[in-house]
C-alpha cells in the first residue's frame, strides 16, 4: 500500500497535543484531535485559540494564519477518526497502561504499516508495542514544549520497529521542520537522560542553601548561554510531571544521579507545581509570567 502523508491523528488534545497539532496544522497538514468528551475538547480549543492569540501579539503568526491552524484542525471524541490517517500520534500522560490500550485500539484500525507514535519521554516504546498485533509499526517521537518552536525531536526505534516505519517516521519530523535525533530505545533517551540530574543537581545546591534559585538560574543563563534556567525550565513543564519523569528514571537505571531531591518532593506534595499552579520554585502571574527576577536577569533570555 502506497504510503502519503496527509492526514494526522492525535491521541490527547493536553498542553503537548495541542502544540503538537498546532505545529502540524502550520505546515499544512489536516490534524484530527481527539479528546473524552466535547466538553473537553471544547475547553481545549479555547486554551489553543488563547495560545494563538498570545503568538499573535507577539507577532509570531498573524491572524490568518490563526484562522488556516484552527480550520485544518478537527475535534472529536472517538477513534473512527484514525481510520482515514496516515499517522497517529497518542499525547497522553505517562501513565504505561494508558498508553498500551491506546496503541492496542489505533493499531486496529489503521493499516499495518501505518506508523504508530508513542510520545514519552521516559516508557518503554518496545514494552508497550509488544501488546500490539503489529509491534513493527510503533515508535516514539519525543517533542519538545512548545513544538511549534523546538527544534529537536528524538526519533526513538523500539526492539521490533521496522526500518520503513522509523523512515516514515523521520520524514515526518523533517516535514515539520525538525531535527531528527535518531535513538534506540534507553530510559530517558538522550534529552531526558541529560537534563534531569542537571535539574536535580540544580534543586539540591538550593535546598542545601548554597545559592537561591534566582541565583542558582541567572549563574547557568549567564554562565552557559542557558536560553532558560533549569529550575525555571522545570516550573514550566510542571514539578509534578519533572518527579514523574526522574522517580522512573530511577526505578529503570538504579542510580543515584537520578534520585529525586527531597526539596522536589516537598514542593509537590505542598501543590506547588510551577507555572500552572502560580508557584514553583519562582512565582508567576495568570499569563505564567514570571515575577521574581533579579536585577540582574536578562528578560530576552528566559
Amino acid at each position: 500500500m502506497t504510503w502519503e502523508l496527509h492526514n494526522v491523528s492525535i491521541i490527547g488534545a493536553g498542553m503537548m497535543g495541542r502544540s503538537i497539532a498546532t505545529k502540524v496544522a502550520q505546515q499544512g497538514l489536516n490534524v484530527c484531535l481527539k479528546e473524552i468528551s466535547m466538553e473537553r475538547a471544547e475547553e481545549c480549543r479555547q486554551t489553543l485559540e488563547t495560545t494563538l492569540d498570545h503568538q499573535i501579539a507577539r507577532f509570531n503568526i498573524t491572524e490568518t494564519e490563526k484562522k488556516v491552524i484552527l480550520s485544518r484542525i478537527h475535534w472529536v471524541t472517538q477513534f473512527d477518526c484514525a481510520e482515514e490517517c496516515d499517522l497517529a500520534i497518542e499525547t497522553v500522560q505517562e501513565k504505561f497502561d494508558l498508553k498500551r490500550d491506546i496503541v492496542q485500539e489505533l493499531d486496529r484500525r489503521m493499516p499495518a504499516e501505518y506508523p504508530i507514535v508513542i510520545n514519552t519521554s521516559t516508557l518503554s516504546i518496545t514494552e508497550i508495542a509488544a501488546a500490539s498485533q503489529n509491534p513493527g509499526r510503533v515508535l516514539g517521537m519525543h517533542f519538545l514544549y512548545p513544538v511549534t518552536s523546538t527544534r529537536v525531536v528524538e526519533v526513538v526505534r523500539g526492539q521490533l520497529t521496522k526500518d520503513v516505519v522509523y523512515d516514515r517516521a523521520v520524514e515526518f519530523a523533517r516535514l515539520l521542520d525538525k531535527v531528527p535525533i535518531k535513538v534506540f530505545e534507553m530510559p530517558g533517551f538522550v534529552t531526558t537522560r541529560v537534563v534531569l540530574p542537571l535539574v536535580n543537581e540544580a534543586m539540591h545546591v538550593v535546598m542545601e542553601g548554597v545559592a537561591s534559585a534566582a541565583e542558582v538560574d541567572l549563574a547557568l543563563k549567564l554562565g552557559y548561554d542557558f536560553r532558560t534556567g533549569p529550575l525555571e525550565w522545570a516550573d514550566r513543564v510542571g514539578l509534578d510531571r519533572v518527579l514523574n519523569w526522574i522517580q522512573h528514571m530511577f526505578q529503570e537505571t538504579g542510580e543515584a544521579r537520578f534520585r529525586p531531591c527531597p526539596l522536589l518532593k516537598r514542593l509537590v506534595r505542598a501543590g506547588l507545581l510551577g507555572t500552572k499552579t502560580g508557584r514553583g520554585f519562582f512565582t508567576y502571574d495568570v499569563n505564567r509570567r514570571r515575577l521574581d527576577r533579579l536585577p540582574d536577569d536578562r528578560p530576552g533570555l528566559a
